[in-house]
């Protein structure tokens, strides 16, 4: 069995969780773009009972359109989103991709709320791509 490791951008937090997960999943609902600063999050779903972190969270719940209540888990230092948590699924987390230390093996399954999907997240054929950080900077 696989196990993942993640941390927050400070190192306050740190996780393993036991894989695989159940589902990875693109999400475009407006909680998650919020949340995330983005135009979507995408979270890998663990069965919660297989997750063991350091750190203390910070949290903050709110009542989803069908609800049920989320729980959206974060550091309380960088604020660097680690996990949701959602009563549909009380025995399952939905860990934040980005704050992995290697999700290379993890591929989008299903995206949902696509009809809330904005339509700048999305990148054209014609977008310069670099592989680090371009030495650019804004015109005077």
């Amino acid at each position: 069995m696989t196990n993942y490791t993640g941390r927050c951008l400070c190192g306050a937090i740190t996780y393993n969780v036991a894989g695989p997960p159940v589902v990875v999943a693109q999400c475009h609902c407006d909680e998650c773009r919020r949340t995330s600063g983005t135009g979507h999050a995408i979270g890998a779903m663990f069965a919660a009972d297989s997750l063991t972190f350091t750190g203390t969270m910070g949290e903050f719940k709110y009542q989803s359109r069908t609800g049920s209540e989320v729980t959206k888990c974060f550091c309380g230092d960088c604020g660097s989103p680690i996990l949701g948590r959602n009563t549909h699924t009380p025995d399952h987390v939905t860990l934040a991709l980005g704050a992995m230390d290697d999700a290379t093996k993890l591929r989008v399954e299903v995206v949902i709320f696509e009809r809330d999907k904005q339509a700048w997240d999305s990148l054209g054929d014609n977008v310069m791509t670099f592989d680090t950080q371009p030495d650019w900077k804004p015109p005077n």
